[in-house]
């Protein structure tokens, strides 16, 4: 890569689109190395942190309480998952931010690096020194655990947090919950909305919706990928309010209630000019496919979707629809972590195909920030990389890349949050 493109990428401040950066994890001041490994993603690959819908979960494992430090805990993430990129991404991010020289952590090393993360984290200006070290100005947060949380008291004025809709689709009755543990109707008495029926349920969505702006919340997010399929229906409302206050209701039940709650709040969002934040790819697999929305985003041309990790491993179909729909824009989040290999032939064909330059965008998807000062840092490499292989192959010139790294990495992410 030229030396040129390099610095002026590496000078970029970035707008991190996508985080999961939840106070009581960010900052808490007791965390150990085991920790950044276990609230990672290279804890996906000891154990999937969410249900299929054959098992059952009593909790997250990624938030479960973690024990002490060992090399036996730290063990199976470098020495039987060492290869994987997840791994390799925090490894090297952690080697840099506490490695005092050292090249990667091993058995003869690892008290050392654990000595290190303990004492910075107890530091109160660990995390905003690392996210300011790491070049990004401005987050968006999906804190999962509190989809009302206004980020901006615990986590500082450069972060918007965004609300997860996923409990909202799955609120039938006052016991209901989603993946993550969270209970529409306990949400909605936090506002001072105690719906009684379906009607009233359906007004307090939009109360809900107008609430946004007071908690500094700048999008919807729709990961309900992890919950159930993302084909959601033109709606049925008399067999989604068949749902309402039952128990148990029936599979078709549950999915027309969904379906119309999410329809309602994507038509809510459109005529609000609050964006849509949608997980697309992996999570239940058999039903995450990006067309499975195809529906859903052309009964709503006036809502602005942000389909995310380049739905992978159907990311042809997403830059298809990206194409066709001009109501889409691309997250290209996690992708780079889950394989940079994919990211840069899918960024290839990305910028061959999608309509115009303001459709790419990129956050980290983290929780820590030593994971997210890795992720930024490989998003540089891999985006400045592809610019250069277009360059040399005489698809553009280097101002034409620097314009569009400006956008990717910055500008797109202000307009379409409407942060700037």
């Amino acid at each position: 890569m030229a030396q040129s493109l390099r610095d002026f990428i590496a000078g970029i401040g970035i707008v991190d689109v996508h985080e999961h950066h939840i106070p009581e994890i960010l900052l808490n001041p007791r965390v150990n190395l085991v920790q950044l490994f276990q609230q990672s993603y290279a804890s996906w690959t000891q154990a999937r942190p969410y249900p299929l819908p054959s098992e059952t979960r009593a909790n997250d494992p990624m938030l479960a309480p973690t024990g002490p430090a060992t090399w036996k805990a730290l063990a199976p993430f470098l020495e039987q998952s060492g290869t994987n990129s997840f791994v390799r991404n925090l490894v090297g991010a952690i080697t840099e931010l506490h490695g005092a020289g050292a090249e990667t952590i091993t058995r003869d090393n690892w008290e050392a690096f654990d000595s290190a993360v303990r004492e910075q984290h107890q530091r109160p200006d660990w995390c905003r020194d690392t996210v300011r070290r790491a070049g990004i100005e401005r987050s968006v947060t999906d804190p999962y655990t509190d989809p009302l949380l206004d980020a901006r008291p615990a986590l500082g004025n450069n972060y918007n947090s965004v609300v997860r809709i996923n409990a909202f689709a799955c609120g039938w009755n006052s016991e209901s919950r989603d993946h993550n543990g969270n209970n529409a109707q306990s949400l909605l008495r936090r506002l001072g909305l105690e719906p009684a029926s379906f009607d009233d349920y359906l007004t307090a969505l939009e109360k809900l919706i107008d609430g946004v702006a007071s908690r500094h919340q700048v999008a919807l997010k729709n990961a309900l990928a992890y919950d159930r399929t993302l084909d959601f229906d033109e709606p049925d409302e008399k067999l989604a309010r068949q749902a309402w206050g039952k128990a148990s209701p029936s599979f078709a039940e549950q999915k027309a209630f969904g379906d119309l709650v999410v329809d309602r709040l994507c038509r809510l969002a459109g005529e609000r000019d609050l964006p849509v934040q949608m997980h697309v790819g992996t999570a239940i697999i058999r039903g995450s496919q990006p067309l499975k929305v195809a529906g859903l985003i052309e009964r709503h041309p006036r809502t602005r979707f942000l389909l995310m990790h380049l739905a992978y491993p159907w990311s042809h179909d997403l830059l298809g629809m990206a194409f066709v729909y001009r109501n889409i824009w691309l997250d290209l989040t996690w992708s780079l972590l889950l394989s940079p290999s994919h990211f840069k032939l899918a960024l290839h064909e990305a910028i061959e195909m999608l309509p115009d330059e303001s459709r790419m965008m990129l956050g980290g998807d983290n929780w820590h920030v030593e994971e997210t000062y890795g992720t930024m840092k490989l998003a540089r490499q891999l985006i400045g990389e592809v610019l250069e292989e277009k360059i040399a192959a005489g698809y553009f010139l280097q101002s034409d890349a620097r314009r569009l790294a400006v956008k990717i990495l910055r500008e797109n992410a202000l307009a379409f949050f409407r942060l700037a």
